[in-house]
């Protein structure tokens, strides 16, 4: 029999170390290629972060790596959304079979992660969405004055 798998830990899991990929890994183990595609992007976006700190503004690069970092862990925070809403028998039936001896209600546990999740994956995707516009805008007035000169 597989070991039982939490959905409130998978949940905060998510919320945690989801830029990370930890929650698929908790779930399909080191072998899940979803979980993988986690880590790559949410370093780029911390390079990106960093770049913006020594270098401010100006940095070229910057504006391309933050992006990825933001969508990494907007996707995480949604994916524990989706993990704490999704009803205790439909967890059971798709991470366990129907009946495993530890089977149980996740509780207020699951509830407070889903919010937790919402609040800083809103956060990060429209930091993220208002950040990419921003720099878009400026380098388009830029580009702007340069042919008007």
């Amino acid at each position: 029999m597989q070991p039982y798998k939490s959905k409130t830990l998978a949940t905060w899991l998510a919320l945690l170390g989801g830029g990370l990929g930890l929650h698929h890994f908790y779930l399909r183990g080191m072998a899940s290629w979803v979980g993988w595609l986690h880590p790559l992007p949410t370093a780029l976006g911390w390079l990106g972060v960093q770049r913006i700190l020594a270098n401010g503004q100006d940095d070229p690069l910057a504006p391309l790596l933050i992006p990825l970092g933001g969508l990494s862990l907007s996707v995480a925070m949604a994916t524990g959304i989706f993990f704490g809403l999704m009803a205790d028998d439909k967890w059971d039936a798709r991470e366990h079979q129907i009946g495993h001896p530890q089977a149980r209600s996740s509780g207020w546990g699951a509830v407070i992660g889903v919010v937790l999740c919402l609040l800083i994956g809103a956060t990060v995707l429209m930091s993220t969405i208002t950040y990419g516009f921003q720099r878009y805008f400026e380098v388009q007035v830029e580009e702007a004055r340069k042919i008007s000169q």
